[in-house]
This record gives structure tokens, sequence and C-alpha cells, in this order.
């Protein structure tokens, strides 16, 4: 039998630090390919291949459509497409995007299950939210083995804390620690291959760009009464499987943390309009009570200053529920970006 010959591993912010300590603890001889997904812009992508370079003595190579998967080498998601695997080769995705990203962890470690199944090592790494929860959950359920960086250990913890609370993974480790443990694992031989999820293929199709139409969706999700943030269509909540996750006919796709913080910035917005509305009533009215006043209606005025009072008593009603539910901003993370001493942003 194979061993475990397929690392995939996805990271957000917090991550490009201990993926540089995993590549710089891998073997020239691993008898492995890695796969990796990082949430950043494209114009990043240069910077993380040089930090993946100047980490490892694995050929580090930005991931090519049809290229033909060898182990002992590292491949890096390209911008604005879902790094899939077919077989032995690479497949570069149009589909949606799924939490808001393209390149999507889920989207990786999904098709990495679904192709290798057992032979498949899924890491997740520092990062917001939950992006990878779902996909090392379905790593798990084909025979693989499910890695999470140590939540104490990583700057942003949610990533694998929403791992840890929906897969039994096998191993929680520091960065430091975890290239000598996948080292150790892709030696490993690879048990058998469990049946594999039926929802897991078509899932995998959606992240290549194919169509996806109601009576499919109906197969792996039950329409819910919410509404997609991205393109107003209706999603459907996906059964069965952890977390718990969304998606619309489109193919967007959301775990229910995602989509609660996209619904945030959209209530604020709607919040804000109302206010402005109920402020513009208020001053019509009060506008209209001083024209009663000063054409002797006084009974007139006196009904628009009620109303005047009564829509700035809305206002200021709004104005604190916008107040209250302002979010601090997150810190903007900075990481070396090489021995030149010079750091970026995410």
């Amino acid at each position: 039998m194979s061993n475990r010959d397929v690392i995939v591993i996805g990271g957000s912010a917090g991550a490009t630090a201990p993926l540089k300590a995993i590549l710089a603890r891998l073997p020239p001889d691993l008898p492995a390919a890695v796969l990796v997904v990082v949430h950043i812009p494209a114009h990043g992508l240069g910077i993380l291949s040089s930090v993946a370079s100047s980490a490892t003595k694995l050929p580090v190579r930005q991931a090519e459509d049809g290229m033909r998967i060898e182990g002992g080498h590292v491949y890096l998601a390209a911008p604005d497409r879902h790094l899939l695997v077919l077989d032995n080769h690479i497949l570069l995705g149009r589909g949606p995007r799924e939490n808001m990203v393209r390149p999507a962890i889920d989207a990786l470690f999904r098709s990495a299950a679904l192709q290798f199944g057992p032979r498949v090592i899924g890491v997740l790494l520092s990062g917001l939210l939950s992006d990878g929860a779902a996909g090392l959950n379905a790593v798990k359920r084909c025979g693989g083995m499910a890695v999470v960086q140590d939540p104490a250990d990583a700057i942003a913890d949610e990533m694998p804390l929403r791992a840890l609370e929906v897969t039994t993974v096998d191993l929680c480790v520091p960065a430091a620690r975890l290239g000598d443990v996948l080292s150790e694992l892709a030696r490993e031989e690879a048990g058998a291959a469990p049946p594999i999820p039926a929802e897991l293929k078509l899932e995998v199709e959606i992240a290549v760009g194919d169509r996806i139409g109601s009576d499919s969706l109906l197969k792996i999700a039950q329409p819910a009464s919410l509404t997609c943030p991205s393109c107003g269509g209706v999603l459907s909540e996906l059964t069965p499987g952890k977390p718990l996750r969304f998606r619309c006919q489109v193919g967007h796709a959301f775990t229910a943390d995602v989509l609660a913080k996209e619904q945030e910035g959209r209530v604020d917005e709607a919040m804000r309009v109302a206010l402005r509305i109920i402020e513009e009533r208020a001053e019509l009215v009060t506008r209209m009570a001083w024209e009663g006043r000063r054409s002797g209606r006084k009974a007139v005025a006196e009904m628009y200053d009620l109303r005047a009072a009564e829509y700035r008593e809305y206002a200021d009603l709004i104005r604190r529920a916008v107040l209250g539910s302002l979010q601090p901003t997150e810190p903007i993370e900075t990481e070396p970006t090489g021995s030149d001493g010079g750091q970026h942003a995410r």
C-alpha cells in the first residue's frame, strides 16, 4: 500500500511564519507532495513564493493547470483560482468563492480527500474565521489524517479552534514541531479507503466551475430562509457534515460564522441608511411646523412638532444601536519577508 504521500496545508492570518517553519524542517527526500493555500492578495504571491523558497530545500512552484504532482515538491495556489487535484495532476478551478475567498482551503482539502483518500495529510494553520474546517473534516471522513497548529501557538486561533470543534483531529502540534511530525507521517503506510461521502464529488465539481442547478443542490442541501451575500440568491443548508454551512444555486459557499460576519456589515449599513432617512424626515416636518406657525395654523404646527420629536427619538434609538454594533478593527499583522528584515502587512 502507498504511504501518506499528499500533504495539503491551509492557513490565513498569521500562517506565513508557521508555514516557513514547516518547510524548513521537511527533508530533501520527503516522499510526499505538498500543496499550499494561504489567504493572501494576488500581488502577495511573490512574497509567499520568496518566503517558501528561502525556507526549504524542496523545489517550490506556483501551481499551473495540468501540472503533474511530484513527490518532494511544494505547490503554491495561484491567485484567484481554486487549487484542486485530479488523478496526479493539478487542476485550477474557476468555481465560485467559498467563505468569500478563492483559492479556498476547503476546496483544496476536499479535492485531495476525494482523489487520494487515506493518503492525505491535512494541515490547518493560523487564521481567522473557519475556512478549512469543513475541508479538514472531509479529509478525516475519507480516511486521511487531520493535523492542526496548536491554537495557543497561533497568532489567529479561530481556524484551528473551528477545526477542533467539528473534527476528531489526530494531532494538535505547535508550529515548530509540525515539520518533523509531517516528515514522519509521510513515511507511514496509508490505511484502507473508506466509502467516499456522496456529496464530496458534487462540491469538488462546483469548485472546478461546473454548473450547479437546484436539482443537484437538493441532493446535498435543504433551502433556508437566508440570502447569499455575494449574489442575493437563496441559500441552502448543506447536509450532512460539519461545520454548519450554506450554498446558493450559483455555488457560493459559507460557513455560519463567515455568513454572520457578512450579515453584520449589511445590518450596520441598513441601520445607517434608516438613520439618514428618519433624520431627513424629522428635518422636513420641523420645517413644516415652522411654516404652520408662520401662516397662523397653530394646531398644524403643534402636530408637526410632535412628529418631529417622535422621529428624533427613533433616530436616537437607531444611532445608539449603530454605535453599539461597531466592532474594534483587527490589528494589522506584519511578518518578516526574508533575510533583508523587511515586513509585509496582512
